[in-house]
């Protein structure tokens, strides 16, 4: 379990915009569930980009005209016989608020209006939809979320991500293909947002470390690394001579259990030794301590990992962590790993 606010703190660590003075007052909101907590971002997200003004692209029109703008399809004139009307089918470049980004947002906005949340902000949205008139909606299911942001668009990455998050934690498909509508985030939603909310709050709480999602390279005895994985760590921090690799993770169980014993899960304890004795290995010679911990969300279950083991030289912790408390306590405990630590 965890509380809705602190998915909202969890937000502001991913996303820098929501630590703007005009969501201030979500921090002081009690919400029901994460329909109305993404509904509120984007309501306030998305009548500051309006007051900003809405990002226009250049987009493709095709249409039959009697004046020649742009491309002249002369294959589509000739079959569809319209030159006999004395009309060419064109195709040329628009300057219009129909572009991509601002359909991503319609057709989140549309989608939030049917699940439960509120008649207030419900009447909120739709007012807002009126400056997306001109703005297709277009099926979230097929949505690519593989956007590029520039200096043009950079004010919609937020508000993209909380789209992405809203869809996603919204809409599931049932076994006859059909879409239904869900009231909370996934596993699979939840554990990236974990991930970026421990790297980003020591990136921004800690400044004194240097914390990043730094890869680790295999120590190879030569040089062949074909068809070897990446080792791409959720949290790399590093203080003087001391670093501290931690793989975070979001499960419905944080053990394993066989015969009735519970045991940490076997693939998640290799993964972070093997990452610890790799960049060990990396920096030998140079007096550093690799140490490494698998931090869990703490589930609901009876028994919760906290243990630490001395494996061939280093430190393998294995902690859980509480996101269903106020979040000054969920704070401590981030802060008490760096002070255990360091």
């Amino acid at each position: 379990m965890i509380k809705i606010k602190n998915i909202y703190y969890m937000l502001s660590y991913a996303f820098q915009a929501l630590n703007g003075k005009e969501y201030n007052k979500i921090a002081t909101e009690e919400f029901e569930n994460t329909s109305e907590l993404f509904s509120e971002i984007l309501i306030i997200g998305v009548s500051k980009q309006i007051k900003q003004g809405l990002v226009k692209d250049y987009i493709d029109i095709t249409e039959t005209t009697s004046a020649i703008r742009g491309k002249i399809n002369i294959t589509e004139s000739i079959n569809s016989q319209i030159f006999i009307k004395k009309q060419l089918n064109c195709t040329y470049d628009e300057f219009s608020l129909n572009c991509y980004l601002n359909q991503i947002i319609k057709s989140t906005m549309s989608l939030l209006l049917k699940s439960d949340i509120s008649l207030k902000r419900k009447k909120k949205l739709r007012n807002l939809l009126m400056y997306f008139r001109d703005v297709d909606l277009i099926d979230v299911k097929s949505i690519n979320w593989k956007i590029r942001f520039d200096r043009n668009n950079q004010t919609y990455k937020m508000l993209i991500g909380i789209c992405y998050l809203a869809i996603e934690g919204l809409i599931q498909t049932t076994s006859n293909g059909e879409a239904k509508l869900m009231e909370f985030l996934d596993d699979q939603r939840m554990s990236r947002l974990y991930e970026k909310f421990v790297l980003n709050y020591y990136i921004r709480e800690h400044p004194e470390i240097k914390a990043s999602a730094s890869q680790i390279n295999w120590q190879l005895d030569d040089s062949n690394d074909f068809m070897l994985p990446k080792m791409q760590s959720d949290v790399y921090l590093e203080y003087e001579n001391k670093v501290l690799i931690i793989d975070t993770k979001y499960y419905s169980h944080t053990t394993q259990e066989y015969w009735g014993v519970n045991t940490v899960h076997s693939g998640n304890l290799y993964q972070i030794f093997t990452y610890v004795k790799n960049k060990q290995d990396e920096l030998k010679g140079n007096d550093y301590v690799v140490s490494g911990m698998l931090l869990y969300a703490k589930t609901s279950e009876r028994i919760q990992p906290d243990n630490e083991y001395m494996m061939s030289g280093n430190k393998i912790s294995v902690k859980t962590l509480d996101l269903n408390q106020d979040f000054t306590l969920i704070k401590r405990q981030l802060d008490d790993i760096i002070i255990n630590f360091y």
